[in-house]
């Protein structure tokens, strides 16, 4: 989704359709003398709201009893590392997951076993998203049947998810409120056990001192019975769900009732963004004609006493949405913390109003001591965040980007970086960037090269990191200002991370490397399955959504609320139109009618598996047809990097939903929560040919995600079946590593010449492959908007497909079975002598710091 949250790299045309909010405020304030306004602003700010804020530089933070909180939490702070209020702990289990397969069904697994109470809070929040797959084989475990269950069983469930603006970004969380809310109506099993904050409002008079109109509540974290907590890169929405090899193409001659994401879940943002997202059967992208476009990511199980620190936070954020916008609705209650009550302890957020609407209710329900949090495990952790006065009520902390420099300033060996931006700066001369982690990685790349020791950066971004269609296009624009931003951040410019180091007379190139990732495949799209739309008179993409109909159709949604009120009509159930599930019926009857007496398909419905280990040769993969038919069928895509993951000299791992620019790190912009892990459990390992003591925790993640991204892991099931690293955390499922492959000792030392020799030539071969038939962008030879234009194919025609549709069938073949694995090299030539991003309605002065 294109979009100023999530992919947080504002949508096409974000700033240009936010204007008009931003006109109508200089409306307002027209003919006004600054100084009579501040005075009457001052005296009536309890009449008029937020808009004071403009003329409060402190915010809401002016009353007696609110700096007297402000002084306790900062005292707290500054007694901690990296400022952060939450403080460091031993003894916590913690066991990652890597992309959203293993997550999602552990998280399935999690909520299943909820008793107490259940918080999520997201960016976006899907109802219908199916945790498990295929999802006809797992109609039990969508989303919302998972919660509807749970609270029947008595368990609370609150929800917190960030308010869209609605005239920019299509994530609908109106919808999911209202598919939530009509989970249990009144009368119901369960009424009443599931509460849903969105936040923040968008009422210009309200938000414009703090900017709310950009930014999100962007924070991934679950919490579940204060025993268990889930935080990390993955929302519980569309399009978050994939496995290791990344399949493009979701086309089954076989049965339809095989595919894998249905409905909006089939989606790619480079083609088109998602649409009417409350009508979640619906999808106007055919699967027939287009891959979807792939996603990596990186999340962590917690059990230890680092849960009770994000629940903490979690009951800021519920209290202070409370009392900012629901302080007189009755539906929603104050939740108190045990170990946190009373005056002398009010911590836990925001300063109750005098006279409160609503219950205070302790949270957990039953005592600490019964969860079983201390001494679960060996990892020393501890929970950083970025927040502020309008996310959550709080002075500024930017505990994140404060544990990002001192960690990277302190390495030793290597930095690795898996994050979804790359926007920082090495100093005061970058504005509006200016977070410093740059400047914290040009400390340690020049300490490295004055002491003629190796060191090396890595870092995996996406090629194209706003999901913005055509890069030439004016509507564009706003994703190339990011990608500029990043030029800018790494190798262009003086106070580029390069040229900085270059200052220093350490050559950059020798620390520094930058790659992205890809993948390709084969629409499953055969001579039978066209011949089945002839004859039965329906597409394949009104069977994909006839599917849907019948796989996502089912659920009571609905409810009408009106927001930060109350409304009569709460929790009643109102149709919403539904399937005609006689038509869907009849469609899928009169294609699969089709297919009688025709022979048991040959071709796989997707053939991504390939650029992992042990899967044969590619040259091998039967096809039904003519092989001509075949060069029409391969597509490429970039394999969309989300994870928000820093690892450090195989001990330190960072994890969380803070992305690398100011959006996530400075704190008053996007609301960010991550978690720093050191496990204390040493193993025996290698660096830079040297023995070394690693960390169990950190080293083997990073072996984990370096074999998965050079191909070295084989593919993944749909059945998770036995595989532990698809459980939540606990004393019976540690992480399984895959140290029984001759591949884990492989890629024990991060600083072997052989691993290093491996993943350039992997990535330098991918890379020339791609280019060569693919034609991806964006790409190194493609410097100028006229070399684009001769790179590309005309506009209007499909992108991701094969360039030249003269090459032979074989050629191709034999080329595509080349690529191991998904590295490709970042092209830091790309554009470097055009004007990215031009001056204008959507770069500007007012705008820049949306992008950075």
């Amino acid at each position: 989704m294109s979009h100023s949250g999530d992919a947080d790299g504002g949508h096409q045309s974000f700033t240009d359709k936010l204007k008009n909010p931003f006109h109508e405020l200089k409306d307002k304030l027209k003919g006004t003398h600054l100084h009579d306004a501040k005075v009457a602003l001052t005296h009536k700010k309890h009449q008029i709201g937020k808009f004071g804020n403009l003329f409060n530089p402190e915010h809401r933070h002016d009353e007696e009893h609110e700096k007297a909180c402000d002084e306790k939490r900062t005292k707290i702070g500054e007694g901690h590392r990296f400022k952060s209020y939450f403080p460091e702990h031993d003894g916590n289990m913690i066991k990652w997951y890597v992309d959203g397969r293993d997550y999602f069904h552990a998280v399935s697994v999690a909520l299943e076993q909820a008793q107490e109470s259940i918080y999520i809070a997201d960016w976006w929040l899907s109802p219908e998203l199916f945790l498990r797959r295929p999802p006809s084989l797992n109609q039990e475990w969508r989303l919302d049947q998972v919660l509807k269950r749970r609270a029947e069983a008595g368990v609370k469930i609150y929800v917190a998810v960030y308010r869209e603006v609605e005239a920019a970004l299509t994530c609908n969380s109106e919808h999911t409120k209202h598919a939530l809310q009509s989970l249990c109506p009144e009368g119901s099993p369960g009424y009443g056990n599931i509460k849903i904050m969105r936040h923040p409002d968008h009422n210009v008079l309200e938000n414009a001192a703090d900017m709310t109109f950009y930014w999100a509540h962007h924070e991934k974290f679950i919490v579940i019975d204060y025993k268990m907590a889930f935080i990390g890169g993955l929302d519980l929405c569309f399009g978050r769900w994939d496995n290791h090899q990344h399949p493009l193409s979701d086309v089954h001659p076989e049965g339809v009732h095989n595919e894998v994401w249905p409905g909006q879940d089939f989606n790619n943002n480079r083609v088109m963004d998602f649409q009417n997202v409350q009508d979640w059967k619906q999808n106007e992208l055919s699967k027939a004609d287009y891959g979807r476009m792939p996603w990596h990511d990186v999340a962590m199980g917690v059990i230890g006493p680092c849960v009770y620190d994000i629940a903490e936070h979690f009951v800021l954020r519920w209290n202070f949405i409370k009392r900012d916008k629901y302080k007189r609705d009755d539906r929603f209650d104050w939740i108190e913390l045990r170990g946190r009550q009373g005056d002398d302890e009010d911590l836990v957020g925001v300063q109750r109003p005098k006279h409160p609407v609503g219950d205070y209710v302790v949270h957990p329900y039953t005592p600490l001591e019964t969860k079983n949090l201390e001494n679960r495990g060996t990892i020393h952790a501890q929970i950083v965040r970025s927040s502020a006065d309008w996310s959550s009520g709080i002075l500024r902390d930017h505990s994140i980007q404060n544990a990002y420099c001192e960690i990277i300033r302190n390495a030793q060996h290597y930095v690795y970086i898996e994050n979804q931006f790359f926007i920082t700066a090495t100093g005061d001369q970058q504005s509006p960037v200016h977070n410093q982690i740059g400047r914290a990685i040009v400390e340690a790349c020049v300490r490295a090269g004055k002491e003629g020791r190796k060191f090396r950066v890595i870092i995996l971004i996406p090629a194209i990191p706003g999901f913005a269609g055509d890069l030439r296009d004016d509507a564009a624009t706003g994703t190339r200002a990011i990608m500029d931003y990043q030029f800018k951040s790494i190798c262009r410019g003086e106070h580029s991370i390069f040229e900085q180091i270059r200052k220093e007379g350490v050559d950059p190139t020798q620390h520094i490397f930058v790659f992205n990732l890809r993948t390709y495949d084969r629409l499953n799209k055969t001579p039978q399955i066209k011949k089945q739309e002839e004859q039965s008179g329906v597409p394949y993409h009104e069977l994909q959504r006839a599917q849907a109909e019948e796989i996502m159709g089912s659920g009571i949604h609905g409810s009408k609320d009106v927001e930060g009120g109350i409304d009569k009509h709460m929790g009643k159930t109102e149709s919403n139109g539904g399937p005609d599930l006689d038509d869907v019926a009849e469609k899928k009857r009169r294609f699969e009618a089709a297919r009688d007496g025709a022979p048991e398909p040959t071709t796989a419905f997707s053939v991504a598996h390939h650029a992992m280990a042990d899967t044969g040769d590619l040259t091998d993969q039967p096809w039904e047809g003519d092989p001509k038919d075949e060069v029409e069928n391969w597509i490429q895509e970039e394999l969309y990097i989300h994870a928000k993951l820093l690892i450090v000299d195989d001990r330190i791992v960072v994890c969380g939903s803070s992305n690398l620019n100011d959006r996530s790190q400075e704190g008053h912009h996007d609301s960010e929560l991550s978690i720093v892990m050191e496990d204390t459990d040493r193993i025996q390992s290698v660096m830079d040919g040297q023995p070394f003591e690693a960390g169990r925790h950190a080293a083997t993640l990073r072996r984990y995600l370096w074999r998965e991204h050079l191909g070295l892991l084989p593919p993944q099931d749909l059945d998770v079946k036995d595989d532990v690293n698809a459980q939540p955390p606990g004393d019976d499922s540690p992480n399984d590593a895959w140290d029984r492959e001759d591949s884990y000792k492989f890629v024990e030392d991060p600083m072997s010449e052989d691993v290093w020799k491996m993943w350039t030539e992997n990535a330098t071969t991918n890379t020339e492959i791609f280019r060569h038939l693919f034609h991806a962008d964006p790409d190194d030879h493609v410097k100028t908007f006229d070399d684009y234009n001769l790179f590309l194919p005309p506009k209007g025609v499909k992108a991701g497909h094969i360039f030249d549709k003269f090459l032979p069938p074989e050629d191709i073949r034999n080329k595509l079975n080349k690529i191991k694995g998904h590295l490709v090299w970042m092209p830091l030539d790309f554009l470097k002598d055009a004007n990215m991003a031009e001056t204008g309605l959507q770069v500007n002065q007012f705008t820049e710091s949306v992008y950075a």
